[in-house]
């Protein structure tokens, strides 16, 4: 597997250019997400929170229908569905693409046909089916890593070596998809920061994510409000906008060419700080 760079990603009949850092919002339309859960699960409240993103300068969108965060619990097939399809069919006319965050195979499909151009897993593709489902499309992919799943993962995890044990788990699902027949184009890698780590884990991630750029595939990042970042600064969850922002330059620093995030003014205003210093700029 190539060691350069990647700065392009192919996902439903475009390419983006990763030269410069993507911005993702995210849109939760959750009853429990960690962060901004119940306040976007109304259609027409998730509606105007994308449009919003998309003002602030979103180069992409997520919507998430099922929490991920420690001891969710599970949602049926039907309900996220139910959640996420309303909202893909009001953002058809957009031009930013929009991403689903998904491990069902029917909630991919259907996604897909409402017109989704990216499927972001934190399971990596590894439920039953999830590799069929995308295997035949265009669109984008995102595969994660986490250890255990959302209800057990922060019950202690363990690793020998953290950057190490992801850097290997993310390039035998790289690995896999295109053995299966993804080509590579469409993939992106995610460290999962919170997904079964504690806080010495994630930070390690940070601080030698440049490990896993050389997996040859983009990174994206999201640490958007992670306890992590409520464990260093002692700031409770809607008051770790500043460690957010801090977090994301960081991440781009080391290589991230995607950071997904609750705040897409504050993190555009900071990328565009460190661009004019690089010499450069940020749309």
């Amino acid at each position: 597997m190539s060691s350069a760079p990647a700065f392009s990603w192919a996902i439903a009949g475009r390419v983006l250019d990763l030269s410069r850092p993507l911005i993702m919002g995210i849109v939760n339309v959750t009853p429990d997400s960690f962060s901004d859960g119940g306040r976007y699960l109304s259609p027409s409240a998730a509606l105007d929170h994308a449009h919003r993103l998309i003002d602030e300068g979103a180069d992409l969108l997520d919507i998430g229908g099922e929490s991920t965060r420690p001891g969710a619990a599970d949602v049926s097939e039907a309900e996220e569905m139910e959640r996420v399809l309303p909202l893909l069919d009001a953002l058809r006319a957009t031009a930013v693409p929009v991403s689903v965050d998904t491990s069902k195979p029917g909630v991919m499909r259907a996604a897909l046909g409402h017109g989704a151009a990216v499927i972001n897993d934190v399971r990596a593709l590894q439920e039953p089916g999830a590799l069929d489902a995308v295997r035949e499309g265009d669109c984008g992919l995102v595969l994660m890593h986490m250890q255990g799943s959302p209800r057990t993962m922060q019950r202690e995890p363990h690793y020998d070596e953290v950057v190490v044990e992801v850097g290997e788990f993310l390039g035998a699902r790289v690995m896999a998809a295109t053995a299966a027949g993804v080509d590579a184009n469409r993939i992106v890698v995610d460290p999962g920061f919170g997904f079964g780590k504690n806080v010495e884990h994630n930070f390690a991630l940070l601080r030698h994510l440049d490990s896993l750029v050389r997996l040859g595939r983009p990174v994206l990042v999201g640490l958007s409000r992670k306890s992590a970042l409520g464990n260093v600064t002692g700031r409770p969850v809607d008051d770790r906008l500043a460690a957010s922002v801090a977090a994301a330059l960081m991440a781009v620093e080391r290589g991230a060419r995607i950071v997904r995030v609750h705040d897409v003014a504050a993190t555009r205003d900071a990328l565009r700080v460190w661009a004019a210093t690089l010499g450069g700029e940020i749309a």
